[in-house]
């Protein structure tokens, strides 16, 4: 048994003359008792041991709180086999009471599908979570399916095989594919966008990270006091900005 009744009151004045030790050790055995159901063997060295206390404190409590029985050796708890044999009939009751609707056919049996309810929605797509690929966190992939979702358009297994090829295609990790389409607001992703892009980059003047140290080493090599920009991290935030506005040039 895992529970068994415990009354306070009756514990308190049975047992308010025990020393704290005694008490503990009361307990103890009480517990054990429920937890193996079984009546104390007379061998009270490894009883005392169980309970983590003396033999000659055990035999004083066995002798006061527990009943022998000479036929089989054994120490007894009047009260407590009351309560395991109520225990067991609670489970044999149960057990025959089901076998009962069960052959009359009023229960569905044990491994039967749920019945859907009105607060249970039916399984459908929407509800299917994917596995999260290779290489991209749960953090990111759960926000990327919740942009999927607000633009109403659900990942499937399908579509995700569908992004892991095209990002092997652009030679591209899925994570910075993943960013950049939620960045750019697209539904999808084709390697041939991010190809083109870098095209239309290099054809852009300062294009490139190299182009842009290049204009700022050719700027301030001529005067320093006179460059634009404190750093070459200030003239590329400046451009990038630019080019995001149409300009193409400093």
């Amino acid at each position: 048994m895992n529970f068994y009744p415990f009354h306070i009151g009756d514990y308190i004045s049975h047992t308010s003359h025990l020393s704290d030790a005694e008490d503990l050790a009361y307990r103890r055995l009480i517990d054990l008792y429920y937890q193996t159901e079984a009546p104390f063997p007379h061998e009270l060295s490894m009883l005392a041991r169980k309970v983590k206390s003396n033999i000659d404190t055990v035999d004083l409590l066995l002798h006061e709180f527990f009943e022998f029985d000479e036929s089989s050796l054994l120490w007894h708890s009047t009260r407590a086999d009351k309560e395991i044999a109520k225990y067991h009939a609670m489970q044999d009751g149960g057990r025959k009471g089901a076998a009962i609707r069960w052959s009359k056919g009023s229960d569905s049996p044990p491994n039967a599908k749920p019945m859907p309810t009105k607060n249970q929605e039916p399984l459908t797509k929407n509800h299917i979570k994917t596995i999260t690929p290779e290489g991209v966190s749960d953090d990111l992939w759960n926000e990327f399916l919740a942009y999927r979702k607000r633009l109403k358009a659900p990942i499937t297994d399908r579509i995700t095989k569908r992004l892991v090829t095209e990002a092997e295609k652009a030679k591209m990790p899925l994570t910075d594919v993943l960013e950049l389409i939620m960045f750019k607001g697209w539904r999808s992703f084709e390697a041939s966008w991010a190809q083109q892009a870098e095209q239309k980059a290099k054809e852009l003047p300062l294009g490139t990270n190299e182009q842009i140290m290049h204009a700022y080493e050719h700027e301030c090599g001529k005067d320093p006091k006179q460059a634009r920009f404190n750093s070459y991290y200030d003239m590329k935030q400046f451009i990038i900005t630019q080019r995001e506005k149409g300009i193409n040039r400093v």
